[in-house]
């Protein structure tokens, strides 16, 4: 990792690793800390990354954002397939572990902290150490197993306790559990929010032991991936300042749903955009 004594304070930390996916178009950039990030820096936040990944990774994509990069033999490394019955997922490389030793001084008194594993690549002691913070967790990188291909499926997360009891949201999608409402009703019982996404349909909101189903607006989807994690993002940072997680997923509902109308990273919503869903949830809320 690069020098840390003069780390600048950020107001978003996201922790996970950077992913060099391979698609038809050739390898790209992909994983909840590339979304999250980038959705953070389109607030005009200060984003910090810590990750994992080659040291020859180009990250030039990430300009603005502070990112400290543990060196790894290979990079966490994707194949995502879209079906009719949903992603299929192969995965065929993994970066390091981030340990809460990987965390810099400088960046533990951030106001908002995003801890996004995409391949059990976080320890899971790092969730005790933001006690003052505004911590989300996107679980889904701990509810996953592979197999000698490679080939992605659930599995139950059995230390989910351990980090959950530190959560202040959680945000999954209902494909990340195969559809198991026990696991949504442990995890409700877990955390203060609970958002579980469920694509097109929008999301239902778990909080104070009442339940809200948001709806999205209609649009023609072109690429879903990577919607959550903007969903996630837009979500934690407007909940850091209303504290109020209707509100909070109206308005990250309305960012997730014009996401999928490009792909991959493009969907990432511009600062234009921020502004002008902010606006209309700000004016939603006056009436």
């Amino acid at each position: 990792m690069r020098d840390l004594t003069h780390l600048q304070p950020i107001d978003y930390l996201m922790i996970g690793h950077i992913t060099q996916d391979l698609t038809p178009q050739g390898p790209a950039l992909g994983g909840t800390a590339s979304y999250a990030s980038l959705t953070a820096r389109s607030f005009g936040l200060r984003v910090g990354i810590v990750t994992s990944c080659r040291a020859d990774l180009n990250l030039d994509l990430f300009n603005g954002i502070t990112v400290l990069r543990k060196d790894a033999a290979q990079n966490s490394t994707f194949i995502n397939t879209q079906t009719p019955a949903g992603r299929i997922q192969h995965i065929k490389g993994v970066a390091e572990t981030i340990t809460l030793a990987d965390i810099p001084a400088a960046w533990r008194d951030a106001p908002i902290v995003h801890l996004g594993p995409i391949v059990h690549e976080i320890a899971e002691d790092i969730a005790d150490a933001f006690p003052n913070a505004i911590l989300g967790v996107t679980p889904q990188g701990w509810m996953r197993v592979w197999d000698d291909q490679g080939l992605v499926s659930y599995k139950h997360w059995s230390q989910a306790a351990s980090v959950l009891d530190h959560a202040s949201v959680v945000i999954m999608s209902i494909e990340d559990v195969q559809g198991n409402e026990d696991v949504v009703s442990e995890f409700a019982s877990l955390v203060p929010v609970l958002v579980v996404t469920e694509g097109a349909a929008g999301c239902r909101v778990y909080w104070n032991g009442d339940l809200r189903n948001i709806r999205p607006p209609h649009v023609v989807e072109v690429d879903p991936v990577g919607a959550g994690d903007v969903f996630a993002t837009s979500f934690f940072i407007r909940y850091q300042t209303t504290r109020d997680p209707w509100e909070s997923s109206r308005f990250a509902t309305l960012l997730a749903a014009n996401s999928v109308t490009r792909k991959t990273l493009a969907g990432v919503p511009t600062k234009e955009e921020v502004n002008q869903f902010m606006t209309e949830i700000i004016e939603l809320k006056a009436l």
